[in-house]
């Protein structure tokens, strides 16, 4: 007897459903899985053998063919233990198998039965809806994640006897619901706030134009100015995610393994920040089956890169492409897989090794070109990339011991929702660009008309400091922003200016 059940297969964040055909027939003695299944697959024998004789049910004796289609895609991992056990028991005659067809099956097997936790759950539940099956069961640890998914029926199980008796009875379980007020409501709750920073108003305004217009951006500064402290508040002030964006952003994460448990959508906009001593697979993606890195987890978010120039050169100079593009293509031999990486990359930096280079108090200890050397391990490329350069002074005394209240994230967060708004219905006609930072250059010629006045400043400044042509569209993107969150339709000298002297790096002195 033949009976089909349905998996699913995680092709980067998205999923393929996959058809296992399970063949019982009268002659042999052994179970084949083929279908280009991997070890934790083919292992899957022993874990639903133990799983059926503790339910009280018989293992077939007979030859047993468990074909997993397409058979051109591997598939990986103890998640199919539950579609190719029903397929078992169904097509060995014990349980019907009517009821098959319309839902789709994950979750690995303990010997006992129990339900393991596993990966994708959320992309599995959006291309099961897609299929048209009518519902998901899946391990009850997932189910939430997979309830966000609207039009489907999942539910969660912790044994498999759950499933079996659900297939005779489908009245038997109940399906999940989603949680989406959750989602709203936790979206404006912070442990940190940029109230809790002494001082560094000029720092402050730096990353609020940076959130307001999805800036990259790097702050160099000495040891204990407040670089990272300032860093770890971008979050607080940056737009709250939409449910698109967070579907988007939960999927990365399931399938990565990283969502928390019982978590139905990530709430907040990631904050990715790993050591130095990340290599390039594991900032990018990759692996023999690739999974998304760090720069795809920070999607929707912010990646901080700590202490920059300590990074490997290889690997910062693998963010190049996906800084621009907001993507990131991973090639096998193969397939090619696409991450999304549309992320704000945030990184810190002392001046020079001992940390004191042009610090106003305290004298810098490097040996002559140790300073250069040091500075030289950022590549000029990736700085261009770079859009806001930050200079990081030492809090004084005075602000640090005062007891005024500084201003809370929720009215910067405000002023940067107001910016976003204008920067939305501006290029509300062209998809895929948000927000100014992702303007390209014939956009930008049409966005960012400037006056004579604005110009000649541009120019003078070009010249000086012998800019790039990316730094100049950087700087033209910078001043925008600066306009949007004055409310200002046009760009004017006094935002050129700011702009402008966010180029920290470029001046003589630094490189």
């Amino acid at each position: 007897m033949i009976v089909k059940t349905y998996g699913s297969a995680i092709l980067g964040v998205n999923a393929i459903t996959i058809t296992i055909e399970v063949n019982v027939s009268s002659k042999g003695n052994k179970l084949f899985i083929v279908g280009l299944p991997d070890n934790a697959v083919k292992e899957s024998e022993r874990r639903i053998e133990s799983t059926i004789q503790c339910m009280g049910l018989r293992m077939p004796r007979t030859r047993t063919v468990v074909n997993m289609a397409p058979a051109a895609i591997r598939k990986a991992g103890a998640a199919y233990d539950l579609p190719i056990a029903a397929g078992i028991i169904a097509a060995s005659g014990q349980v019907s198998p009517m009821h098959l067809e319309h839902y789709v099956l994950m979750g690995e097997l303990s010997l006992d039965g129990t339900i393991q936790p596993v990966k994708g759950a959320l992309p599995i539940a959006m291309q099961a809806l897609k299929d048209g099956f009518q519902g998901f069961i899946l391990p009850r640890q997932n189910a939430l994640e997979a309830a966000m998914v609207d039009g489907l029926k999942v539910y969660g199980i912790s044994h498999i006897s759950e499933a079996i008796n659900f297939l005779n009875d489908p009245g038997s379980l109940t399906p999940v619901s989603a949680r989406r007020d959750e989602f709203y409501s936790t979206q404006t709750g912070f442990n940190i706030d940029f109230s809790e920073v002494k001082g560094q108003q000029q720092i402050k305004r730096a990353l609020e134009i940076a959130a307001a217009g999805g800036h990259n951006a790097i702050l160099i500064g000495p040891p204990g100015a407040g670089k990272t402290m300032l860093a770890k508040r971008l979050p607080t002030i940056l737009p709250p995610l939409t449910l698109q964006e967070a579907l988007e952003t939960t999927k990365i994460h399931s399938v990565a393994g990283k969502l928390p448990e019982h978590t139905s959508l990530i709430t907040h906009r990631p904050f990715r920040s790993p050591h130095h001593t990340i290599s390039d697979a594991a900032l990018v993606g990759g692996g023999s089956i690739p999974q998304p890195g760090e720069i795809s987890l920070a999607h929707h978010g912010v990646l901080f890169l700590d202490e920059l120039p300590e990074f490997k050169r290889k690997v910062l100079e693998v963010m190049r492409q996906p800084v621009e593009e907001r993507r990131v293509t991973i090639s096998r031999a193969r397939t090619a897989i696409d991450f999304p990486a549309n992320f704000m990359l945030l990184a810190s930096m002392n001046p020079c090794p001992c940390g004191y280079f042009n610090h106003p108090d305290k004298e810098c200890s490097c040996a002559p070109g140790q300073v250069q050397e040091y500075l030289n391990k950022v590549s000029g490329p990736l700085l261009d990339r770079i859009d806001l350069h930050v200079e990081v002074t030492p809090v004084k005394f005075a602000d640090l011991s005062s007891t005024n209240a500084a201003e809370k994230s929720t009215y910067i967060r405000e002023r940067v929702i107001a910016a976003r708004a204008i920067q939305a219905s501006r290029f509300a006609a062209y998809e895929g660009i948000y927000c100014n930072a992702q303007m390209h250059s014939r956009l930008l010629a049409t966005v960012c008309v400037i006056s004579d006045k604005c110009r000649e400043q541009l120019g003078l400044a070009m010249e000086k400091l012998k800019l790039s042509a990316r730094a100049y569209d950087r700087i033209l993107k910078v001043s925008r922003t600066i306009a949007d969150l004055e409310g200002s339709h046009s760009v004017e000298p006094v935002h050129m200016a700011e702009a402008i002297q966010f180029r920290s790096l470029d001046r003589e002195g630094w490189r």
